[in-house]
């Protein structure tokens, strides 16, 4: 009797995401992918996740084939929070460089998207109480990146902004 040859199905990569998936896009921090949609953009059919942001009320759609391009990527897991967490803790550890080149580190870094990087940068700008004020532009930066890393630590340990602000807070003040 002869035999059927089994057909090999084409085995399909998953998609790293998904709709409801919560990701970090660099530039803009922690988003909740809200779609995946098929778009017409120059007569050519585009597949692309559609990213909210809803604190700055933004909406973002990142080509599917280009996500992985863009920086655009998973929740850090808890170990990675921690060890964020536990940078926050150290002693800063500011170079004696112009503030300029600083500042485009600093926004580098925070950019980057990356929580370790992102820590160092608060660790660094951090000033408790008796120390000097910052400048503008210090605080600017500050803030920029105790928002990022606060929103990325409320999605990973499932805590709203307020207990991520207090667990960030409690780690700086540890220092």
């Amino acid at each position: 009797m002869p035999t059927k040859k089994a057909r090999a199905k084409p085995k399909r990569k998953p998609r790293p995401y998904g709709k409801g998936d919560f990701v970090v896009y660099p530039a803009h921090g922690v988003g909740k992918i809200t779609a995946v949609e098929n778009q017409a953009i120059a007569e050519h059919e585009l597949k692309v996740f559609v990213i909210k942001f809803p604190k700055e009320k933004m909406t973002l759609r990142v080509p599917v084939a280009k996500a992985e391009n863009s920086g655009l990527r998973k929740l850090s897991s808890r170990e990675e929070i921690r060890g964020a967490l536990r940078i926050l803790r150290g002693k800063a550890r500011i170079r004696r460089t112009m503030w300029s080149r600083r500042a485009q580190e600093y926004e580098l870094k925070i950019n980057s998207g990356d929580p370790i990087s992102i820590a160092e940068v608060l660790r660094d700008l951090h000033r408790n109480v008796g120390q000097p004020d910052q400048s503008y532009s210090e605080r600017q930066i500050y803030e920029l990146a105790f928002e990022r890393l606060c929103r990325e630590v409320a999605a990973v340990e499932n805590l709203d902004e307020a207990g991520a602000t207090r667990k960030i807070e409690d780690n700086l003040q540890a220092a």
